[in-house]
């Protein structure tokens, strides 16, 4: 269906589902659920073919030298949207609980939540809509990328039109039509052939386990942050507090983690990331996961019993800096790069899907891992929170895995698209690159 036209797909699917998931109807809390996760559903068909379709779009119009720092600084603006996102939930449960605090929310906590409060969630997730919203003009107005144009739809007379309006310079459509028959007698092996596999069977394994360990790490923490941050002491036990207080002080928290950690992180990937290269990004930033996942978990006890929480936050906040000055990155950024035109998207999707399956892997396993503690070893004298201990060890192999795992990826810092796809293999001038990489 082509880049351009999905991407405006997903978009629209994304804006609908975010407005039907505030709506979410019922006629009790269960069918309200029920509802909300039919449109979250969908919700995440639209994320995940942005995912593919970002990464893809901005690679196939990037120069091999400054390629990965743009890649990454579409992926770095979700950092942005995460602090957009705590502001929002800041704002809006701040409004309400200056309209409905009432002291004995506190106390009782059978009247910790108002009516009103039904109307909080659903506007925060209302909101998400509006900025995906503002870009569809600018997507539709964005042409088709002459790569998808020339290699897969075969059309190399409108992928001409294309790059001369972008590039504002005229392109000859012979040199086009010889490359393209050139690439079409050497690649015309299928995702499903045994010359696949050869080729790119590796890599595809390295890009789907990477971020398949990558995100069961990531997504623990990221979705567990209230767990951890009750642990050591940093929030107050919810009994005390009422749901919109709840809201606004989790919300508080994890707004300062991506502030300190988590965008620094994704700034520093596009700053340095077409000097060190993918390959060593990656490494140093598991690496670092491992090395302060470990110190969280083996002294944890000094960080909760003797309420170190600034330290243990710290260290925390570092953990997700070298996420995203790491892993969370390279694995967005690499398999747009590595993959011939026809697959490109199609594999980075795969890739992003195994990532989400980490999530869900996460999710559970986390939650399951963290709250699971052997009730003898309570009676025994072992203090609360032995169960996270013991999965924030868990996390710490995981990112040695990931390590490990990172030598399947080839590195592309500094490589034409076509050269790290060996879309050029098998043609009788070495010398001649596609006429893409000639003109950027």
């Amino acid at each position: 269906m082509g880049r351009k036209r999905v991407y405006g797909i997903t978009l629209l699917l994304m804006v609908v589902c975010s407005i039907a998931s505030g709506l979410s109807f019922g006629s009790s809390p269960r069918t309200v659920m029920a509802t909300l996760c039919f449109f979250r559903f969908w919700l995440g068909f639209g994320i995940g073919g942005d995912y593919p379709l970002s990464a893809t779009i901005m690679a196939e119009y990037s120069n091999k030298k400054t390629r990965g720092a743009f890649i990454a600084a579409v992926f770095a603006m979700q950092g942005f949207g995460i602090i957009s996102g705590g502001v929002v939930a800041m704002t809006v449960s701040a409004l309400f609980r200056s309209l409905y605090h009432a002291p004995s929310y506190a106390v009782n906590p059978l009247r910790s939540t108002v009516p009103e409060a039904d109307y909080v969630w659903r506007i925060i997730l209302m909101v998400g809509a509006l900025p995906a919203a503002l870009t569809y003009y600018y997507r539709m107005k964005m042409p088709e990328t002459p790569r998808y144009t020339a290699l897969v739809a075969k059309n190399s007379q409108k992928a001409c039109e294309d790059m001369s309006k972008v590039l504002n310079m005229e392109i000859h459509l012979e040199k086009i039509e010889r490359q393209n028959s050139r690439k079409r007698s050497s690649n015309s092996f299928g995702l499903f052939s045994k010359q696949f596999l050869r080729r790119h069977g590796l890599h595809l394994l390295g890009t789907t386990s990477t971020w398949f360990l990558l995100d069961i790490a990531y997504y623990s923490q990221n979705l567990s942050q209230k767990d951890i941050f009750s642990s050591v002491g940093w929030l107050p036990p919810a009994q005390t507090m009422s749901a919109l207080d709840e809201l606004y002080t989790i919300a508080k928290s994890q707004f300062f983690i991506a502030l300190c950690g988590t965008v620094p992180g994704y700034w520093f990937t596009v700053a340095l990331i077409d000097y060190i290269g993918r390959f060593t990004i990656q490494l140093l930033g598991f690496f670092f996961m491992t090395v302060f996942m470990f110190a969280l978990a083996i002294p944890y006890h000094h960080w909760t019993l003797k309420k170190n929480n600034i330290g243990f936050l710290a260290m925390y906040a570092l953990t997700f800096f070298f996420a995203n000055f790491g892993p969370n990155s390279t694995t967005f950024i690499v398999p747009a790069e590595i993959f011939p035109a026809r697959f490109r998207s199609t594999c980075h999707g795969i890739s992003a899907a195994a990532g989400k399956a980490g999530a869900i892997v996460g999710a559970f396993g986390f939650l399951y891992a963290s709250q699971n503690q052997d009730r003898s070893k309570t009676d025994a004298g072992y203090p609360p929170g032995i169960g996270m201990r013991n999965a924030l060890m868990v996390l710490g192999g995981i990112n040695v895995l990931g390590f490990f795992f990172t030598f399947l990826v080839p590195e592309s810092n500094g490589k034409s698209l076509e050269e790290m796809s060996r879309e050029n293999e098998g043609e009788g001038d070495d010398d001649e690159q596609s006429v893409q990489t000639e003109i950027v």
